[in-house]
């Protein structure tokens, strides 16, 4: 099974953008995953191409019209497609590393992109279309927070990363915010690296980098503390 991304945007020609790099753009080239785009606009039925109208009831902006949006999350998901509908969302759900391996171990995703004001709410509940948020802030449209959210889903695919080890001590993946790192050279402006670090001593040195997590976690992270402290029970 390859986990393949449907993207329905407005913009299509923004895609792979940076997923065509790095990390996820080899694991593309290699088949490991697959991208492909669908423009809304395509949709529509009048001269203009028009997606969008203005919203009921009056209020700024304008709102992405139920009908052409369901007619092209028809067009790339039939009903026998078992691929989850994420609408990029700012009042969505908060997306978290849990959901990346969530969906990195399923067949892919259908995403759609939002623009202008939002997204007239009848195709969400007709669709059945998930929303998720990647923070507390609004962007111009959704394709950014798609970006991000491949981006943690694609390195969680087995062959993207050739090193799982490095990904299973990273932020959030124990619940805790990850250690300091330190490499060459073994003096920077005065500064060196810990001790413990070159001692050699394999077991010392998970303690510290544990205590290291826990310390970052609880100072700059309270809310990911009090909830590692409670699965912990308080441990």
């Amino acid at each position: 099974m390859t986990f393949k991304a449907t993207v329905l945007t407005l913009y299509p020609d923004m895609f792979p953008g940076p997923l065509g790099h790095s990390l996820s753009g080899r694991a593309l080239d290699k088949g490991l995953w697959q991208l492909e785009t669908s423009q809304i606009r395509d949709f529509a039925t009048d001269k203009h191409r028009s997606v969008d109208d203005t919203p009921a009831g009056g209020g700024a902006g304008m709102v992405l019209r139920a009908d052409i949006l369901a007619k092209a999350i028809d067009a790339a998901a039939p009903d026998t497609d078992p691929r989850p509908r994420i609408l990029m969302s700012p009042r969505g759900k908060p997306f978290t590393q849990e959901k990346a391996h969530q969906l990195a171990s399923g067949p892919g995703a259908i995403i759609v992109c939002g623009r202008f004001e939002g997204v007239d709410q009848r195709v969400i509940d007709a669709r059945n279309l998930e929303e998720i948020s990647i923070g507390d802030y609004i962007l111009s449209g959704g394709e950014i927070g798609a970006f991000t959210m491949l981006d943690a889903i694609i390195r969680l695919i087995p062959g993207v990363m050739g090193n799982m080890e490095s990904a299973d001590t990273e932020s959030f993946e124990t619940g805790l915010l990850e250690h300091p790192h330190y490499t060459r050279p073994t003096e920077f402006e005065g500064r060196g690296i810990p001790d413990v670090l070159t001692s050699g001593n394999h077991k010392q040195i998970a303690e510290w980098r544990h205590d290291q997590a826990e310390r970052l976690t609880a100072e700059r992270r309270p809310d990911l503390w009090q909830r590692y402290l409670a699965d912990s029970g308080g441990q």
